[in-house]
């Protein structure tokens, strides 16, 4: 019940951020309106991904912001935003991406997901905090028309091989 209502509080607090009307738009559209995920817009970009994103869902996105893709090491995003780098990046974007709609009241019982890129995302609630792989869901539940967004505070890496 403590995880549900701080994940709801987080929602309220991000949401106040987004349009009244984000049900209203897709995943994509809800997170650019938003201002904090101009680095996540370029890339979905870079890697073909925008239309995905934009079509009937539902999908799941653990969206990183503006500040998690700078914590990468220095040339990284420019480096994969490249046109050489468009399989590996949309490798990357896809595993923040599961496949169905999971609400932060969904997340107690379970443990991972698989993202749709075929790797397993772990997923860990320790009190009041829910961590996907090592990234923190800093706000939770942003509705959008074709599915939700969870804010996460790092750009989660699929495991290889």
């Amino acid at each position: 019940m403590k995880l549900t209502s701080l994940l709801f509080a987080a929602a309220i607090t991000f949401g106040s951020s987004v349009s009244a009307f984000a049900a209203e738009k897709d995943v994509v559209d809800t997170a650019m309106e938003a201002g904090q995920f101009k680095t996540l817009g370029a890339a979905l970009e870079a890697a073909g991904l925008v239309a995905t994103l934009k079509g009937a869902g539902p999908f799941t996105v653990f969206a990183p912001t503006d500040e998690a893709f700078a914590k990468l090491p220095a040339g990284t995003v420019e480096n994969l935003l490249k046109p050489e780098n468009k399989q590996k990046l949309a490798e990357i974007l896809t595993y923040h991406v599961v496949a169905g709609k999971v609400m932060a009241a969904d997340v107690a019982g379970i443990d991972e997901a698989k993202s749709v890129n075929g790797k397993m995302i772990d997923i860990d609630v320790e009190g009041a905090t829910v961590k996907v792989n090592d990234a923190a869901v800093t706000a939770a539940d942003i509705a959008a028309s074709n599915g939700v967004i969870h804010v996460i505070d790092k750009v989660i890496m699929p495991p290889e091989g």
